[in-house]
C-alpha cells in the first residue's frame, strides 16, 4: 500500500486512476477545484478517499494536499485546444503555474515520484508518422505550448533537484467518465451524445484526419507503471494504442455500436487542430514495460455501453 495524491482527480482520467488505486487498497487523496472535474465521477469511491477542494494555482492549497504523500499523479490541467485559443492566459496560469507549484511543493515535501500528464499536441503537424519522442516539438496552440513548458520544467526539476519526475504524453484518451456536455468535449463523447439523441454530429474538416485513440485503461496502466519503473525518472514517453483511425471510421464504428444509421455534418476544419496523430510506443514498452491492455475496438464498445447507460435516461 502507498499514499497517492491525484491532482485533477475529479476529472476523466484522474477519476479512473483513483478507482483503480482504491480497488487495489492504496490510500488516495484528490485535489480538484471541480471547474472541469465532476464530483459524480468519484461517487462510487467517495467514502474511501480524501478530497481536498482547491486550485493548483494556490501554493498553500498544494502544500496542504501533498502532506504525507508518496506519489503525485499530476493530471490537473485546463484541457482543450479551442479553449486555449480563446483564452491563452488562463490556460497558461492553470497548466504552467499550477504545474510549477506542484513540482516546487513535491521537491520540498520529499515525495518519491511525480508522474506528469503531458500531451501529443506538443508534436504539432509532422510528415513523419508514427510520432516518436526524438522528434522536435512543434506546438500549434497555447494548450500545446503549456504542456511542452510543463515537460521542460519537469526535466529541470529532475536535473537540478533530483526530483523523480516522469512525463507521459497522452494521445486522444477516451472512455468512461468523459464529460459529453462541455462546450470543449472531446470528439468521442460528443459523437456518443449526438447519436443517442439522434442528432447529426459535426465533423470538422473532411473526416480523413486521423488520431491514435487510446482507451483510458491503457493510460491508467501507464501511470501506475510510471510510479514504480526504476528507469522512468527523467523520461518523457508516448502513451497510446500505437494505431490510428480516421474520424470518419471512428464515427462508423460508434454508429454501429449504437445501432444507428444517422449521418454526420461536415464543417470547416478548426484552427490549431493537428491533421494526423499516431504514436510510436516503443519507448514506453522499453522503459515502463507498458502494453496495450484494451485495444481501440474493445474501447469503443465499452465506451458506447457506458454512454448508453449514463445518457440514455437523461436525454430521452
Amino acid at each position: 500500500m502507498a499514499t497517492y495524491l491525484i491532482t485533477g482527480g475529479g476529472g476523466f482520467i484522474g477519476s479512473n486512476i483513483a478507482m483503480t488505486l482504491v480497488a487495489r487498497g492504496d490510500t488516495v487523496r484528490i485535489l480538484d477545484n471541480f471547474s472541469t472535474g465532476r464530483r459524480e465521477n468519484l461517487a462510487s469511491i467517495e467514502k474511501e478517499i480524501e478530497i481536498v477542494e482547491g486550485d493548483i494555482r494556490s501554493m498553500l492549497t498544494v502544500e496542504r494536499a501533498m502532506r504525507g504523500v508518496e506519489y503525485v499523479l499530476h493530471q490537473a490541467a485546463l484541457p482543450s485546444v479551442p479553449r486555449s485559443i480563446a483564452d491563452p492566459g488562463t490556460t497558461n496560469d492553470v497548466n504552467v503555474t499550477g504545474t510549477l507549484n506542484v513540482l516546487n511543493v513535491a521537491k520540498e515535501a520529499g515525495v518519491r515520484r511525480v508522474v506528469l500528464a503531458s500531451s501529443s499536441s506538443i508534436y504539432g503537424n509532422t510528415e513523419i508518422l508514427p510520432k516518436h519522442e526524438g522528434m522536435p516539438p512543434s506546438p500549434l496552440s497555447p494548450y500545446a505550448v503549456s504542456k511542452l513548458t510543463c515537460e521542460y520544467y519537469a526535466k529541470v526539476f529532475h536535473q537540478l533537484y533530483s526530483l523523480e519526475v516522469v512525463g507521459l504524453r497522452y494521445f486522444n484518451v477516451f472512455g468512461r467518465n468523459q464529460n459529453p456536455d462541455s462546450e470543449y468535449s472531446a470528439v468521442i463523447p460528443k459523437f456518443c451524445k449526438a447519436i443517442i439523441k439522434n442528432q447529426r454530429p459535426v465533423i470538422y474538416g473532411d473526416g480523413l484526419q486521423s488520431r491514435d485513440f487510446t482507451y483510458v485503461d491503457n493510460v491508467v496502466h501507464a501511470n501506475l507503471l510510471a510510479c514504480s519503473s526504476p528507469d522512468a525518472p527523467g523520461a518523457v514517453m508516448n502513451i497510446a494504442a500505437g494505431s490510428r483511425m480516421t474520424l470518419n471510421d471512428l464515427f462508423l464504428h460508434l454508429r454501429k455500436a449504437f445501432g444507428s444509421t444517422i449521418e454526420p455534418i461536415y464543417e470547416p476544419a478548426r484552427k490549431g487542430d493537428v491533421r494526423d496523430s499516431y504514436a510510436d510506443i516503443a519507448l514506453a514498452k522499453k522503459v515502463l514495460g507498458y502494453s496495450v491492455v484494451k485495444n481501440l475496438e474493445e474501447g469503443i464498445v465499452l465506451t458506447a455501453r457506458h454512454f448508453e447507460e449514463v445518457l440514455r435516461g437523461t436525454l430521452s
